[in-house]
């Protein structure tokens, strides 16, 4: 049991820190909403990933290709969205002290969205994370379960840890803050024509 458990905390680790989409969205929002009122999207991939998870266990395949273009196409419309928000913040007023602000976007439901649309959340169940889990489940359900209890509980908290980092960048100045969320509005417009691009390619191939 001890292997599964070990893979669970490098997995989660991984999926936690490594650069991307969802990242990119909890510094965007962190920025625009504080820490606090985002520190509940920690909880995100508990909700998009459970299903996929469960479909993963269940029939036992991949989902086909075009569903995975689709998703990338989605996804990608979907980063373009954020990215006009994230550009519309980096235009107004800006109150990044923690506090909540009136009217701030559900974080969570944002946040559990952004990974539905993920495709690599589906890649990673996929071709790494439902196979160990039945893999373990094939000695005994606990052995396939103790790597996916540990994967969350190292995601979940390194997530909701990294949101607090994000919200000490709340301390710079107005026009620091400007800059950092014009940026993060360019990366979320990279990674949302990058997605389109391959939904695209994915279709026409």
């Amino acid at each position: 049991m001890l292997i599964y458990i070990t893979q669970g905390i490098v997995l989660g680790l991984y999926a936690a820190v490594i650069p991307g989409p969802f990242q990119a969205f909890l510094l965007s929002e962190t920025l625009r909403s504080g820490w606090k009122r985002t520190l509940p999207a920690a909880l995100a991939p508990l909700i998009s990933d459970g299903p996929v998870l469960l479909a993963f266990l269940l029939v036992l395949s991949r989902l086909p290709e075009v569903f995975l273009n689709l998703l990338r196409f989605g996804g990608g419309l979907f980063l373009l969205f954020l990215a006009w928000g994230t550009y519309q913040a980096s235009r107004a007023a800006l109150n990044l002290t923690g506090e909540p602000q009136p009217g701030a976007p559900r974080s969570l439901l944002k946040a559990a969205l952004m990974n539905l649309l993920n495709p690599n959340v589906y890649i990673f169940w996929g071709t790494i994370g439902a196979p160990l889990a039945l893999e373990g489940m094939a000695i005994t359900f606990w052995h396939g379960m103790s790597f996916i209890l540990t994967f969350y509980g190292v995601m979940i908290p390194t997530i909701g840890g990294m949101i607090y980092l994000f919200g000490t960048l709340g301390r710079l100045g107005a026009r620091a803050q400007r800059i950092i969320l014009q940026a993060l509005a360019v990366l979320l417009l990279g990674m949302g024509l990058y997605q389109i691009w391959q939904g695209v390619l994915g279709f026409v191939s």
